[in-house]
């Protein structure tokens, strides 16, 4: 749990991680899997943290897109994205310009990726699909999944690199 702090989440990781080894590890000699099973929880907090950075940084950018009157958040729970989204109400007219205009940058980017990219980025980081939920969504590889996304992350950032410095890494 200390490695993402949220107790549903680590559970579901684990859980993740003990269907992975079931499923590629099973003719393995048993003594190997309490190796393979770190190796592949270890794995998968990795990239929980690499989608929540992610997933926070588009939040930011998408904030204003989400309709005021929109709340389906359970009390108790973990905070979705949503939850997470900027208060437009407490920000100043500069702030909620300078949001608008990255927005329809980002927007009008997007528009000039090329399809099967536009297709990859917005399942996978505006729906929350998963690779193999991509994949099977564009009828493609995992693989070209992975590529499309990541070419499309690429050219996005470029984009707005020099409207929001602190998406650079």
């Amino acid at each position: 749990m200390l490695g993402v702090r949220n107790e549903d989440v680590a559970l579901d990781l684990v859980q993740e991680a003990m269907m992975r080894l079931a499923e590629k590890y099973a003719s393995r000699d048993p003594e190997e899997w309490p190796m393979l099973f770190q190796r592949i929880l270890q794995n998968a907090i990795l990239d929980h943290h690499r989608r929540q950075k992610v997933r926070r940084a588009w939040v930011s950018l998408f904030g204003d897109l989400r309709p005021k009157g929109d709340e389906d958040s359970d009390s108790g729970s973990e905070p979705d994205e949503a939850d997470l989204m900027p208060d437009e109400q407490a920000d100043g007219p500069e702030q909620s310009l300078a949001r608008k205009k990255l927005r329809q940058h980002l927007e009008t980017a997007i528009a000039a990726l090329p399809i099967r990219q536009q297709q990859a980025f917005l399942l996978r980081y505006w729906e929350g699909l998963d690779i193999a939920q991509t994949a099977q969504a564009m009828g493609c590889s995992e693989g070209s999944v992975k590529t499309h996304c990541f070419r499309a992350v690429k050219a996005l950032g470029e984009s707005v690199a020099f409207l929001k410095p602190e998406l650079k890494d």
